[in-house]
């Protein structure tokens, strides 16, 4: 399948989030209302209902859990241990940059670019593993970089709120369960949740115009290949050959890992103070570079 037609709608919809923010076609007030409408309803919506009616005997593979998560806490380790000795930084600046390394924006660009290039049958295989992604690095961050007492219980409270996280758990716990839940209601939580990808998209495009990539675009390149090259590298050498998994499933793991940078890792660095600049950097950086490092991995994995 051409990369090209892959991604062109998904980078279309994002110039013109980008473009109604840098215009100033919608007020801030407007879109800061849409982002809450989208990230707070829509996408929570759109991920419950996925999950809850998502093959759960498929999506719960160990094998599939190792081969993403192994790499990462990999290149998280190793990354904090290259900023921390061979860069000589303090053990809040290397953490925070080792998430920036290893953190996806799976919601916003992995999960569209799966959905279009191997079908919604695979969107189970994402949603398991976001459902762990931000609890495990961020609890990783907060716990290396945290020095004041309480600090990271009250840091991780709204994560563990995120209505992401709750919607995905519930829709996971009524699957698991049989919960039987009307066909009119599934319908209409189906029309509800038709806005969540191009809304999503469209929020992520608004949100760039906010950062720069001026005066920390070194650090930022760095992270961007160690997030963009690296640990999908990692990622499919682990799925392909250590644990043996189907073509696809590697290819979903791949192009997961692939995604650039979240914004969510920026705003982790602004509540410990550390890296910010950085952080938002890379946020722009890796967004633009991995237009064609995910170009590549799809040209290489998707048929």
């Amino acid at each position: 399948m051409d990369a090209f037609v892959i991604l062109f709608p998904i980078i279309f919809v994002v110039l013109i989030g980008y473009s109604c923010a840098r215009f100033k076609i919608f007020s801030t007030t407007a879109l800061d209302g849409l982002r809450l409408f989208i990230f707070n309803l829509i996408i929570p919506v759109f991920l419950f209902l996925n999950m809850y009616q998502a093959d759960l005997e498929q999506a719960l593979s160990p094998h599939m859990l190792a081969s993403f998560y192994l790499p990462v806490l990999f290149v998280y380790l190793l990354s904090c241990g290259i900023f921390s000795y061979v860069m000589g930084m303090e053990r809040g600046d290397s953490t925070t940059l080792s998430l920036a390394c290893t953190y996806s924006n799976i919601v916003l660009v992995g999960l569209p670019i799966i959905i279009a290039s191997l079908g919604t049958e695979y969107g189970a295989m994402v949603f398991m593993i976001i459902t762990f992604h931000s609890v495990l690095l961020f609890t990783c961050t907060f716990a290396f970089a945290a020095n004041q007492q309480g600090r990271m219980r009250e840091a991780l409270k709204p994560l563990l709120l995120n209505p992401i996280v709750i919607s995905i758990s519930l829709g996971l716990l009524c699957n698991y369960v049989n919960l039987t839940i009307a066909h009119v209601i599934q319908q209409g939580l189906s029309l509800l949740s038709e806005p969540a990808i191009a809304g999503a998209l469209f929020a992520l495009g608004a949100s760039l115009n906010n950062y720069s990539i001026r005066g920390a675009w070194r650090k930022a390149l760095l992270i961007s290949l160690i997030k963009l090259i690296v640990l999908p590298l990692l990622v499919y050498i682990i799925a392909k050959w250590g644990m043996a998994l189907p073509h696809k499933q590697v290819a979903v793991l791949t192009l997961m890992s692939a995604s650039p940078l979240g914004v969510n890792a920026y705003l982790v660095a602004r509540q410990l103070q550390r890296q910010q600049a950085e952080l938002a950097s890379s946020v722009v950086l890796s967004t633009v570079l991995s237009v064609l490092t995910l170009a590549a991995w799809l040209t290489a994995l998707v048929p």
